[in-house]
């Protein structure tokens, strides 16, 4: 059993076996190929046809052609088997190209639409969800799908037409031998069923432990920093050898069950075989069947329980493909909270800038009790256009909440947010975000060029106002060392750069995006003091004519802000100017006294 920490990174349970609701809603997913599902299906029925002339032309060589000594027929006949070999070759080669071509567009399709779903889904799911899950989605999961498309809907068809043709021909040619056949059936299906049982619960298992494995290579590698720094490789490394032993124990599972399988269908093969030798010789020198359909019963036989076992498999792919698609429309089914209003209503041109709270409580989930847990109560304050307002408090007093929620990452329970006077609510959430500019504490950059980190792939900013912006910024001389300049690759995460570099590129971002309203989350907090100076030269001309937003730990970034929010366990409890503030002898007053005790005012 795994320990109890892992329960994050937990898969939810599979649902049953065979699911005709799932099924129809994976099928919908081959509609725009419909004809390329006809074509190949058209082939398996070619092909299967096939199955079943060779035993028919070894029969009228064995009964007619030999025995009257028609030589110039049993060239034909020979040539006829060849063709049908070489067509058979063709048609398979066919079939592969197209079911494989049918389930990679279906999988093309599927991908495409759980990235557009995972970019429109809200903060809070993400909240919940390692990404090590979320990669198995998009990866293992759809490469499950993708089988079930190349190898099983279409590919059954042609087994079950195998079957037909092979049934047909038996109980045409003899329909005595063909009960003998059909006397180990009751076998087959009995051991294909347990075979089906035993490899359902291998396959769970497999599942739940990639996304556990995913899940904690993602993490651990995300954190090997800290991993190093403390010395936790050897634990670490004990923990991951826990983990991939169960996922190799149940792969090992899963194998020894394919590993009994097909040699027990081997051997009602061989045995089906034996009693069509005995009796089928016994009553060939009875004289009631004759030596060309004895040889044809032994091919079809021999072919006949090929098909029963590639169902049985098959069967076994759909079990894990219905695993996997339930998965995944679980998240593509995912109710988003935070989407645009179905009567949106449109900002007015030039945005003027001004933002207010008006009794805003928000909670981000609830306690133990069922009741909300309250990281802000009540809260409502007023940013005037152009204006440069700052909000202070401990940590945890929910100053970071507050931009969640402005940028309407998170819906508050209770109260509103106006922007110039508009509910943000009403307003469409590209807009919104259109005339906000956000640089956080922890910047994120992606491994792509430092103009794309720029400019984030906008196509209405040119090469030239990236490179103003980073002048303007203060960023344009270390890019320019750069071995490529603004074309230079970075690393993940932006790790190529110092933390410094990185905050100065996502500045210049904001300003490149050239927004109305600017929100700054402690964005200097992890800069040295040459480039905090760049940085604060440049954010005092960023802020000039826009509404400014500084949540701030450190009072010194804030002292020029022309009003000042006090938040403390969620409640606003000042507001005013710097001076006002200390006068009055609070909450602020404190901050300023501690950060500054040794410092003169």
């Amino acid at each position: 059993m795994p320990p109890a920490q892992d329960g994050f990174q937990e898969e939810e349970a599979l649902g049953k076996g065979y699911d005709a609701r799932l099924m129809r809603r994976l099928l919908q997913y081959l509609r725009p190929y419909k004809w390329y599902v006809a074509l190949a299906i058209l082939i398996l029925l070619v092909a299967s046809f096939l199955q079943v002339v060779g035993p028919w032309l070894t029969l009228i060589a064995l009964d007619d052609v030999i025995p009257n000594g028609n030589t110039s027929l049993l060239a034909a006949l020979a040539a006829a088997y060849i063709a049908s070999v070489v067509l058979g070759f063709f048609l398979l080669y066919a079939q592969t190209v197209l079911t494989t071509w049918l389930g990679q567009r279906v999988m093309y399709d599927l991908r495409t639409e759980i990235f557009g779903k995972l970019q429109r889904l809200d903060l809070r799911f993400y909240d919940k969800n390692p990404v090590g899950r979320l990669m198995t989605r998009i990866t293992s999961d759809v490469e499950t799908l993708n089988e079930l498309f190349s190898s099983g809907v279409v590919a059954v068809f042609g087994d079950l037409f195998t079957l037909g043709f092979i049934l047909s021909a038996m109980l045409y040619m003899d329909w005595r031998l063909a009960l003998i056949t059909f006397s180990v059936l009751p076998f087959v299906v009995l051991t294909a069923f347990l075979f089906r049982m035993k490899l359902r619960n291998a396959y769970r298992d497999i599942r739940v432990r990639l996304a556990r494995i995913n899940a904690y290579l993602h993490e651990r590698i995300t954190g090997m920093m800290v991993v190093k720094l403390f010395n936790r490789e050897e634990h670490d490394a004990r923990r991951h050898r826990e983990i991939n032993q169960d996922y190799l124990e149940a792969h090992l599972r899963s194998i020894t069950y394919y590993a009994l399988f097909f040699p027990v269908i081997e051997l009602f093969t061989a045995i089906a075989l034996a009693l069509i030798i005995w009796r089928g010789g016994a009553t060939l020198l009875e004289g009631t069947v004759t030596v060309g359909v004895l040889a044809a019963f032994i091919q079809l036989t021999q072919r006949f329980f090929r098909p029963i076992q590639d169902l049985s498999e098959k069967y076994n792919l759909l079990q894990s493909a219905m695993a996997s698609s339930e998965r995944i429309f679980m998240l593509i089914d995912r109710e988003i909270e935070i989407v645009d209003p179905p009567d949106p209503v449109p900002l007015e041109l030039p945005v003027r800038g001004e933002i207010e709270f008006q009794n805003v409580w928000f909670a981000y989930g609830k306690d133990e009790e069922g009741d909300w847990d309250w990281v802000l109560k009540d809260v409502s304050f007023r940013a005037e256009p152009g204006q440069r307002l700052a909000i202070v408090g401990h940590t945890g007093a929910g100053k970071t909440t507050i931009i969640s929620l402005l940028m309407r990452f998170y819906q508050p329970q209770r109260g509103r947010i106006l922007l110039d006077g508009k509910p943000i609510d009403r307003l469409r959430l590209d807009e919104l975000r259109e005339h906000i500019g956000l640089v956080l504490q922890d910047v994120f950059l992606f491994s792509q060029d430092v103009a794309h980190n720029i400019r984030l792939g906008a196509q209405n900013i040119t090469e030239d106002q990236v490179r103003q912006a980073a002048e303007r910024i203060g960023a344009a001389p270390f890019i320019e060392r750069l071995p490529g300049g603004y074309n230079q690759e970075l690393g993940e995460r932006g790790a190529t750069l110092s933390v410094g570099e990185r905050q100065l590129v996502s500045f210049a971002r904001a300003l490149a995006f050239d927004p109305q309203v600017l929100v700054l989350d402690e964005a200097t907090s992890s800069v040295d003091s040459e480039i905090e100076a760049q940085i604060e030269k440049a954010t005092n001309e960023l802020m000039a004519g826009r509404t400014s937003m500084v949540i701030a730990h450190r009072l010194s970034t804030i002292l020029g802000a022309d009003h000042i929010v006090v938040l403390h366990q969620g409640e606003l409890c000042e507001e005013g100017t710097h001076q006002e503030l200390l006068e009055h002898g609070g909450l602020y007053a404190r901050l300023h006294e501690l950060q500054f005790a040794r410092t003169p005012v």
